[in-house]
């Protein structure tokens, strides 16, 4: 009797039997006769199967179509210099940029330590990978990850001249590919040693230099063939950051790269250690050349953003900037017109999201191109305070919490109000209004230094701050004028911090919006902050800036007067202005909530929808109950901006024997007479002098008839 033996379950349907009645597999064979049944095919290896399948049909229909539009053949070609256009953001061009370039070099004429410094810290493997180093990726990628000090990036030489052959700075997955596929083709059309060289001949080195040859003469005024090996390191080393590592900017970091590349030939075996330890840092040896000028401040400011984005890019490039071209010319009339004397002015006016409409860095661009918008770094004086008081609301105060503004008489520091007026015990909203010193020291020494520190912190300021000192609330450390426009610029947002920006963003999607995480000020902080900074303008020290619309703005006076500045918000629209001397000279009678103010209200009443300037109201005459200064007509916005800084000045006519004189705010000085016989009318105003004769009316031509008879009598 045969084994009972359980056939598998996929062949359990399956069982026959022969003629005996023994039971059989379908393939004849009894069971228990040591026959092992084959397995059946497993579905899973069936869809690996076919998924491999249509991987590579896929791959391979890829691959033909990033063939058929990648720019293979202009890969070979030579690479054009590139040239950097910005527009307004009407489209109107306001700068022009054209890029530094030089001879190309060859590797053979080099000395062998400057290409072993670019292949040492940017592909290792240069001369045996196929255009993509798989290594160098995993290596780069474990360097970068256990942080030992030299950062590295995972594409090749060869990818990075294919990055040039795009002529846009797009990154995307498709970009990516079409790199990987260029340098295939790369390494397949050229040899090594040509590869090499078209790189170094054209990679940016930072200072709108591309190129070994212009690089090394413009950082070194030498040629490529003469480098040492320090000089070679650093210039190796800018590859990677050009527009931030670039010893003209920031010799430091460029220093410490220059040491990485160093570090990275010696562990490639190009220099030994004992080498590299005695070598001393290259000096930078700039010499002036002729470059294309940008033409305006603004323009100097974005034209470094504008390269960070098309620095992968080596055609022409076009791009459309913040400025708003009206208001720029808004901010320049006003600018031009204004009594400064010799001080100088800076006006930096942006949105709340940082996007900067209007910049004026000085009084002539031609004069002088230094920006004092961006890079002079001025006392703040009181604008400061906007840190101490947000820090106390942050703290649990109010604008209604009591504070005391009388004099200190203990301590070390004991700083005094302006004209030492003093107002006992008062609110928040009131000291900030009337930006009183005391109450602000009193604050911050409740509060402590690195409360009003952190605040400003979170809402931009990046400047140096002293610390442990009390004179730092009433802005003794230095910022810059596009700094403090930003932070104010937040308080409009309700969004910290704000970034100055000329290049328009991309606009978030909901997706990013629902993740990115939001920083806000903080429950009714911006409310309670707009209140304290409403009543600067409505009853405080910045009523020179009072406008028909809300208005929230600050006041800021330097010590001694040095700097004088207006910072605040109406509308859509954050502006910020500032005067002084470019040698920190006192200014004679101006102070922030003065000129600064007043230009300030000029310029949002030109620009900002229903702006206008609110005039002082006259007193209301005694027993007249049908005065009412609230009903005369607010000047038309859409009007001409008319200067604010001189008293109105009623319409007065005189008449001194004959001849009339009439003063006119809007017509200067007008004089009628008659010169033999004939009337005319000079006029004094704003575009010089005016004579033209008058047509006379027939009560005029009788005055004028009888004044000659008289004249006549008298001479017989």
């Amino acid at each position: 009797m045969h084994d009972q033996i359980s056939p598998p379950p996929a062949y359990s349907n399956q069982l026959l039997y022969d003629a005996g009645g023994r039971p059989v597999w379908p393939q004849g064979m009894p069971i228990g006769d040591g026959f092992q049944p084959p397995k059946p095919p497993s579905r899973r290896w069936f869809w690996i199967r076919r998924s491999i399948g249509i991987f590579f049909i896929l791959f391979a229909i890829t691959l033909a179509w990033l063939a058929i539009t990648a720019p293979l053949s202009k890969s070979l070609q030579p690479i054009a210099p590139p040239q950097l256009t910005l527009l307004a953001a009407n489209g109107k061009p306001i700068a022009r940029n054209g890029a530094i370039v030089a001879n190309p070099v060859r590797i053979k004429d080099l000395p062998p330590h400057v290409a072993q410094a670019f292949m040492a810290i940017e592909d290792r493997r240069f001369y045996t990978h196929w255009g993509v180093d798989p290594r160098g990726l995993a290596r780069a990628a474990w360097s970068n990850a256990s942080g030992n000090g030299i950062m590295q990036g995972g594409s090749t030489i060869t990818q990075q001249l294919a990055k040039f052959t795009f002529l846009t700075p797009e990154r995307s997955m498709t970009r990516k590919a079409r790199e990987l596929l260029i340098a295939f083709w790369l390494e397949a059309r050229l040899s090594k040693d040509e590869i090499l060289e078209r790189y170094l001949s054209n990679v940016y080195f930072g200072d709108n230099v591309y190129g070994l040859r212009a690089a090394s003469m413009h950082y070194f005024y030498r040629q490529p063939e003469r480098l040492t090996v320090p000089q070679a390191a650093m210039l190796a080393g800018l590859v990677q950051a050009p527009s931030r590592l670039a010893p003209t900017k920031n010799p430091r970091l460029a220093e410490k790269r220059a040491r990485m590349v160093l570090n990275a030939m010696v562990a490639t075996q190009y220099l030994t250690k004992a080498e590299a330890d005695v070598m001393e840092m290259a000096r930078v040896d700039v010499r002036t050349t002729e470059t294309l000028p940008t033409g305006t401040y603004f323009a100097d400011w974005a034209m470094p953003q504008a390269r960070a984005i098309s620095n992968e890019s080596y055609a022409d490039i076009t791009l459309k900037t913040t400025l708003d071209a009206n208001m720029q010319e808004t901010a320049r009339r006003i600018i031009a017109r204004a009594p400064l004397g010799k001080a100088q002015v800076a006006l930096v006016a942006m949105r709340p999201n940082g996007e900067v409409v209007a910049m004026v860095g000085g009084r002539s661009y031609k004069a002088s191109p230094f920006n004092r918008a961006t890079q002079a770094r001025r006392q703040p004086g009181s604008t400061f305070k906007l840190f101490v008081y947000l820090a106390a609301l942050r703290a649990g105060l109010t604008p209604e919490s009591m504070i005391d503004d009388t004099p200190i008489t203990t301590g070390l520091y004991q700083p005094k109000n302006h004209s030492d007026r003093y107002r006992g015990k008062i609110t928040l909203k009131q000291a900030f209004a009337q930006s009183s010193n005391v109450a602000a020291i009193r604050l911050f020494q409740q509060l402590k230094g690195p409360a009003v520190i952190n605040t400003a912190r979170d809402l931009g300021i990046r400047s140096p701050l002293a610390k442990d000192d009390p004179s730092l609330a009433l802005g003794t450390s230095s910022t810059t004028l596009l700094e403090l426009t930003a932070a104010y610029a937040a308080i409009a947002a309700n969004s910290r911090p704000v970034v100055p920006h000329a290049i328009a963003q991309e606009q978030e999607g909901w997706l990013d919006w629902l993740l990115k995480p939001k920083r806000s000020l903080g429950s009714g902080q911006q409310e309670m902050m707009q209140e304290m900074m409403q009543a600067v303008i409505q009853e405080g020290t910045g009523r020179s800036a009072r406008l028909a619309i809300p208005a929230y703005g600050k006041t800021g006076t330097s010590q001694d007067n040095r700097d004088a500045l207006f910072i605040g918000y109406a509308g859509d629209l954050v502006v910020g202005v500032w005067i002084g001397n470019d040698d920190s000279s006192p200014l004679k009678g101006v102070s922030g909530g003065g000129l600064p103010a007043r230009i300030w209200a000029d310029f949002m009443a030109a620009t900002v929808k229903g702006a206008s300037i609110v005039r002082k109201p006259k007193p209301k005459p005694q027993g007249d109950p049908q005065s009412n200064p609230q009903s005369e007509p607010l000047p038309n916005p859409d009007g001409p901006v008319e200067p604010i800084d001189l008293p109105d000045i009623p319409q007065m006519p005189i008449n001194i024997d004959g001849t009339d004189v009439r003063i006119n705010r809007q017509n200067g000085v007008t004089v009628s007479t008659d010169v033999g016989g004939i009337p005319i009318d000079v006029s004094l105003g704003r575009n010089g002098v005016d004579v033209r004769q008058r047509q006379e009316n027939e009560g005029e031509r009788r005055q004028r008839e009888e004044r000659s008879q008289r004249e006549e009598r008298s001479r017989r």
